[in-house]
């Protein structure tokens, strides 16, 4: 155990994080039953299991982080796309934007031009299909890396689970080498076991409440990604129609290609 507590301590000394390696040798030296010191005394597989949530936890609060920040540029973009096409009030008056509206918008003027000639109401049909596979595959894509947050929030507490019942385990071959129940020498190990189920739950419940934060906000999102798909149907319909009324025989089919 000596050897491993001397090995985290190095890697952390070469990852640049001097303090805190610096703390965890002092706790390692401590006889005091403090957190760190349980953690240093525990076995590596306690240990392991309490890194592991570690290192989870920050990653959930990583993600949470990352995913804000991509949601709300992404809503952002939607909205500005929203009032421009809203504001020249016809596909293609403008250049595309980026984003999924600009992608909606382009996927739109494609089929006006290859339907040159075809009904009106079958163009309708077959935009609504493609919007629909853009707005899936832009909610599939902001929905990517939120499945790790709600994994690590059902699943920490086991895990810390394990981590305790594998420490209160050695704990007990502790006793029974010792020959003595004296409550001085019980404690420490089943302390050492109980730290990885509070770790667990230090990461688990974060978990939750962020993984049902982000599942609100990309419901929004979605939201504005089918009003976005409804305004560029709505134009389309009002563009076919000033186009049918402009053909001299009335008939209602796309006349000519989107230019």
């Amino acid at each position: 155990m000596a050897a491993a507590n001397d090995v985290l301590i190095s890697t952390l000394r070469d990852w640049g994080l001097p303090a805190l390696a610096d703390r965890l040798a002092a706790a390692d030296a401590s006889d005091a039953l403090t957190p760190l010191a349980m953690f240093m005394d525990a076995d590596w597989v306690v240990k392991s299991v309490m890194l592991g949530l570690g290192v989870a936890s920050v990653l959930v609060w990583a993600i949470w982080a990352g995913k804000l920040v991509q949601i709300a540029r992404a809503s952002s973009r939607i909205g500005r796309d929203y009032r421009r096409l809203t504001g020249h009030g016809r596909l293609g008056a403008a250049p595309a934007p980026r984003g999924e509206l600009g992608r909606m918008q382009a996927a739109t003027l494609a089929e006006i031009a290859a339907s040159t000639g075809l009904p009106a109401a079958g163009v309708k049909d077959r935009v609504a299909m493609e919007l629909t596979r853009i707005e899936g595959g832009a909610a599939r894509a902001m929905q990517s890396g939120v499945t790790v947050i709600g994994s690590v929030g059902s699943t920490a507490p086991f895990i810390g689970l394990f981590g305790t019942v594998w420490g209160i385990m050695n704990a007990f071959v502790g006793i029974a080498a010792s020959g003595t129940t004296n409550l001085a020498v019980v404690a420490p190990g089943i302390a050492e076991a109980l730290l990885a189920t509070a770790i667990g739950l230090v990461a688990a419940i974060p978990a939750v409440l962020l993984f049902n934060h982000l599942t609100r906000a990309i419901g929004g999102y979605r939201a504005r990604l089918g009003d976005a798909a409804a305004l560029v149907e709505r134009t389309l319909s009002r563009d076919l129609d000033r186009a049918a009324q402009a053909a001299p025989d009335g008939a209602d089919v796309i006349p000519l290609a989107a230019e």
